[in-house]
């Protein structure tokens, strides 16, 4: 594929962000009168021009959206064909293998891996793509060649249903696009083993981003009771029992996760130390209060509670009241592990509405731990957007 030729001007002034590092255009940001977006189809590659002609990089099209265009080579004029692919995957190979030993990893995380996007989760020989937005799927099979030579899979599974592709009207489903993938395929975090649901599960079918902070139970588990919320098929949970949690309830509103969840506690010899509970965890929670369960570790990891900047106000309640449920079933000198990925929600604000929680169960708590996405999605300087991940450890007291 040949570099791009088609040409993208700025408006004066609004290449600060891209000279910066981010790789984001806005629609806004377009000079419509040297370059109309009405022009532009979906993928096609483009150069990135600043008002006074020089070059910015090489970007895809999304002429529909906000954000109009993508950067992938910065401050070069590339095709995005198989040999850049491939290129930024053996860069973002060499990261994950620099830290896990073993294959199981978020191998592409979009713009910090410079691949605009494209997410990729690698469960051993087997590969989940998701691709979140209509330009890139111009670049399958690009890609896929990449992939292919690159790593040799067994499988390759594309999942078409992200957040992102809905809003944008997107179809979604799952398909597999080399090779075979099961519908279950094994992974290993932190020694423990678990089966995912790649084709119908969550996201990929699994969370790789909690793996450190799943990683620092261990220090806080042993002989302990614990309550896992929103547990998915079981990554706090499973691990918690693992690291030695002598009892390990596990609650979720989805019957396949629980069924998963037991599965995946017999895989690992831990069956009788874990159960499950179905139903909704507000009320769920609020009916084991009344039934005067308590535990001495509660883990809180629900989906995002804010989509969007405009529901913060709303999404900060709705963290503040799971909390203090939260808190309401911890024993006196218990560990509350309180997770958001809410990409919205600061830092700062879930402990604020940890600490308001506290305030109305009665209680005071003590941060003594905190954890963040791990090196598999990394952050990238200039966009603020690939840190969405928070794990706080606070201890009541």
């Amino acid at each position: 594929m040949a570099a791009p030729a088609a040409e993208l001007y700025l408006r004066r002034g609004a290449d600060r962000r891209l000279r910066a590092g981010h790789l984001w255009i806005y629609s806004n940001e377009i000079d419509t009168g040297r370059s109309p977006l009405g022009g532009f189809a979906a993928g096609e590659p483009v150069c990135v021009r600043d008002a006074a002609g020089k070059l910015l990089g090489s970007a895809y099209m999304e002429p529909q959206s906000l954000i109009c265009a993508r950067l992938y080579a910065p401050g070069e004029q590339l095709a995005l064909d198989q040999v850049l692919f491939t290129a930024r995957l053996a860069t973002a190979l060499a990261g994950r293998q620099a830290v896990f030993d073993k294959p199981f990893y978020r191998l592409v995380y979009g713009d910090s891996d410079t691949l605009p996007g494209i997410v990729i989760d690698r469960f051993g020989d087997y590969l989940v793509v998701q691709f979140n937005n209509e330009g890139i799927e111009r670049y399958r099979e690009s890609l896929l060649g990449a992939l292919v030579a690159k790593l040799q899979p067994a499988g390759i599974l594309l999942r078409g249903d992200s957040r992102s592709r809905r809003e944008q009207g997107l179809p979604g489903g799952a398909e597999v696009v080399y090779g075979d993938v099961p519908q279950e395929v094994e992974l290993e975090e932190n020694g423990v083993r678990f089966r995912v649901p790649v084709h119908d599960g969550q996201k990929t079918g699994w969370f790789y981003d909690h793996r450190m902070s799943r990683a620092r139970l261990a220090a806080w588990v042993g002989g302990k009771s614990v309550l896992d919320v929103y547990s998915y098929i079981g990554g706090w949970g499973i691990q918690a029992a693992a690291f030695g949690a002598f009892e390990v309830c596990c609650l979720d509103s989805s019957a396949p996760a629980l069924e998963a969840v037991a599965a995946n506690a017999g895989l690992n010899g831990l069956h009788e130390r874990v159960s499950t509970l179905r139903g909704s965890a507000p009320e769920t929670m609020a009916a084991l209060h009344g039934e005067g369960r308590r535990f001495d570790v509660v883990i809180l990891d629900p989906p995002a509670f804010i989509q969007r900047r405009k529901d913060l106000k709303k999404g900060f309640t709705a963290y503040r009241r799971i909390n203090e449920l939260g808190l309401r079933l911890l024993n006196p000198g218990g560990l509350l592990v309180s997770a958001s990925c809410s990409m919205h929600l600061g830092r700062a604000d879930l402990i604020s509405a940890m600490q308001q929680a506290a305030v109305r169960v009665g209680c005071q708590l003590r941060v003594v731990e905190q954890g963040a996405q791990g090196p598999d999605h990394p952050i990238h300087p200039a966009i603020p957007e690939t840190e969405y991940l928070k794990a706080i450890f606070a201890r009541r007291v």
